[in-house]
């Protein structure tokens, strides 16, 4: 009954409904079974409740098979093949299954609210009618043929064309007999100018090593959890009022193994050797540069092909499931940088994917990022944005990531960003802002904390865009906190201003006051700051050796006391001389030099000094939490804060000496009539510093100073931060 004409597509590969020839069918007085199966030499149904055998009749020569029934209703079949090599295989038949999606998660996807697209979409291992196989589906409305290829069908685009529902433009197939770790991509000829791509799954688990590019079928339900007790605090956890101390690493570069070949770590060996670390030194989150899989190592992650993959770079997505468990169980929370801004034009991943521009905007005025060579997602289109939302969604639900740090935010919120005129198009309202950027990031901060309360979510965001860290429904964008970039630009020009000339940029010390409140701000010493010629931490330092470590150490003190949360980048602890280098291990071997050895002892320090002080933390989003001592003596480029914690009789104060000129009798304002113990000197010999200080503390005079009733007599030493507490 089937025409010549679908034989003949179906033979090429290039049929649009391969459902409607291939399987059983029912005719008037008959039933049919085709398949095409160009591997075969003769070939078989077999009934499987009756166990009858029927011959099936070689109707085309490259192999399309036919076989005709006198019975009425369909029944459960096999085929079997004896193969052009002489071999017997018997199998399910693909095309005797029918639909596996539901009209209803087509319209939630069509729609854009499915945010678990993640277990309808992609590769999943499925039992149907007793069967065991992988359900597989795309989104690709503008293919005219999409056909699952791999190793089990040596690559044939033929043997696995896909049935298209409707009009959601989404394509499936059930393969049955497919295991778990099977390559898989998915093979696309296009409507348009007869277009052919093949493509990696966008919402593939788990990907080849590189450079090889293939999906891997993969169950990710089979890791059993040891954080519970984690994760049933979290809700209760009130970021804003607890330490946030946070350790950005990029995995591929932290530590490496240079006796073998200097190879990545994996995530197993990191969840011993990292963990360890970050909690010993204090350090309440660890913050990882993306690790969705991506092809190229210089992009640091940031260029995502696999959306929903830890890179198998550094092992399997179980394994990552056990670091961040392990992270878990000793009290660490974990951040994942999240890259929904853009994604690279390599061939297997989302760009121009069904034959058109499906993911990005068609055109480069809006959707082509000429700065970093990549391409801008399309924000105003329902299944991009529930490709993203799900993302976030997936990677909190299934690997039990705290917090996103959205990277690049300013490059969604504008339309000109990194442009010039002539190259963008205004909004509708002939303004520079991406209103579909926009509705999507409050759409995704209103789902991610509706679905998963007490995570986080971080704004890199470097322009003055107001209330990024304000909720949606009081007119912000939803985040909780967001980068502190104005302050770390301002405080890293200071710091590397000769200190004679200090006193001309006073100013800088103090106008990150006149913001500080208008966000959730984390202060952060990012990667972004110590590569690209911009020098390491210590090099940024002025003046000799000894200097720039008093400097480095001064200006971290200076930092913690601060409000706002805070973010150093890996290396920055220990002093590197040298920018970070992606390519290799930190330079762990400067330790064994003193001066490296106790910078690193210092930041250790500070981090538990800061996580047991409540006036370090409790009040950083709140003018109540910070108060002048005297931010005037300007020649002398000291000043002289208070960090208060609810309580207010709870507080810390801060004293910073941003010269190499010691200071003796030095009197400040305080607010109580106590003892004030030094509980930090960054000065101490600890610190292979001078070892000025104030022998363990002093008693505050009644002597009104700079407003406060009361003051104290202290020595400040060069280039130094002092923290006193009331006793």
């Amino acid at each position: 009954m089937v025409s010549k004409e679908d034989i003949n597509l179906i033979v090429g590969g290039n049929h649009h409904d391969p459902f409607s020839v291939l399987g059983m069918h029912a005719e008037k007085n008959s039933i049919e079974v085709r398949a095409f199966l160009p591997e075969a030499e003769d070939a078989w149904i077999i009934n499987e409740i009756s166990k009858e055998e029927y011959s099936m009749q070689r109707v085309h020569k490259h192999g399309f098979f036919n076989a005709a029934f006198q019975k009425k209703g369909e029944f459960p079949y096999s085929i079997k093949i004896k193969t052009l090599d002489g071999k017997s295989i018997k199998f399910k038949d693909t095309y005797f299954f029918g639909q596996v999606l539901t009209e209803y998660d087509l319209y939630l996807i069509g729609e854009g609210n499915h945010y678990r697209n993640f277990e309808k979409l992609g590769a999943h291992i499925t039992v149907i009618s007793s069967t065991k196989g992988v359900h597989f589906a795309v989104w690709a409305p503008n293919a005219r043929r999409v056909s699952v290829v791999g190793d089990f069908n040596k690559w044939d685009n033929r043997r696995h064309p896909m049935r298209l529902l409707g009009a959601s433009g989404i394509w499936e197939i059930f393969i049955p007999g497919i295991e778990e770790g099977e390559v898989y991509k998915f093979d696309i000829n296009s409507k348009h100018h007869k277009f052919h791509t093949v493509k990696s799954d966008p919402y593939g688990f788990y990907f080849e090593k590189r450079p090889k590019s293939a999906s891997i079928v993969r169950d990710i339900n089979k890791y059993k959890w040891k954080d519970k007790e984690w994760i049933k605090k979290r809700p209760e956890k009130n970021w804003f009022e607890s330490p946030v101390s946070v350790y950005e690493v990029h995995l591929g570069s932290w530590m490496r193994v240079a006796e073998e070949e200097n190879r990545f770590l994996t995530y197993v060996e990191l969840a011993d050797t990292l963990i360890k670390y970050v909690k010993e030194m204090g350090y309440t989150h660890i913050e990882l540069l993306p690790v969705s899989e991506h092809p190229l190592d210089a992009s640091w992650g940031y260029q995502v092909i696999g959306y929903f993959a830890p890179t198998s770079r550094f092992g399997t997505p179980e394994e990552f499931m056990f670091f961040v468990d392990r992270c878990h169980q000793n009290n660490i929370g974990v951040i994942l940088d999240w890259a929904p801004a853009h994604f690279p034009r390599d061939g297997h991943g989302l760009g121009f994917f069904d034959g058109t521009c499906l993911y990005e905007h068609e055109d480069p005025k809006i959707g082509e990022h000429k700065e970093w060579g990549t391409l801008v997602f399309n924000y105003g289109r329902n299944e991009v944005r529930n490709f993203l939302i799900s993302n976030a969604l997936f990677w909190i639900e299934k690997y039990h990531i705290d917090g996103l740090r959205v990277d690049a935010v300013a490059s969604m919120l504008y339309l000109d960003y990194s442009r010039e005129e002539g190259e963008w198009i205004p909004n509708a309202f002939g303004g520079r802002e991406n209103l579909e950027a926009v509705y999507f990031i409050k759409k995704f901060n209103e789902v991610t904390h509706g679905y998963f309360p007490g995570i986080l979510t971080i704004a890199e965001e470097s322009t003055a865009w107001p209330a990024v860290s304000r909720p949606v429904y009081l007119g912000g964008l939803g985040f909780d906190m967001k980068w502190n970039m104005g302050w770390m630009h301002d405080m890293l020009e200071y710091m590397s201003k000769d200190p004679i000339h200090r006193k001309y940029h006073h100013n800088s010390l103090t106008f990150g006051l006149l913001y500080a409140y208008t966000e959730n701000f984390v202060l952060v010493l990012s990667h972004d700051e110590v590569v690209h010629g911009k020098s390491s931490m210590l090099s940024k330092m002025p003046g000799d050796v000894w200097q720039k470590f008093a400097n480095l150490r001064l200006f971290y003190g200076f930092m913690y006391g601060y409000p706002g949360k805070k973010l150093f980048f890996m290396g920055s602890e220990i002093g590197q001389w040298d920018e970070w280098k992606s390519d290799h291990s930190l330079d762990w071997h400067l330790l064994q030099n003193r001066q490296h050895n106790r910078m690193q002892k210092y930041v250790q320090d500070i981090n538990i000094i800061y996580s047991s002080e409540p006036a370090l933390y409790e009040v950083d989003f709140d003018y109540r939490g910070f108060e002048w001592i005297d931010f005037r003596d300007t020649d002398n480029s000291i000043v002289s804060y208070l960090r208060r914690g609810k309580k207010q009789d709870e507080h810390i104060v801060v004293v910073c000496n941003f010269t190499p000129q010691p200071m003796f009798r030095y009197r400040i304002g305080v607010p109580s009539k106590c003892y004030y113990k030094e509980i930090l000197n960054s000065d101490s010999r600890e610190y292979a510093g001078s070892n000025l200080g104030n022998a363990g503390g002093v008693n505050a005079d009644e002597i009104p100073w700079n407003g406060k009733p009361y003051s104290i007599e202290i020595i400040i030493p060069p280039l130094a931060v002092l923290y006193f507490k009331p006793q």
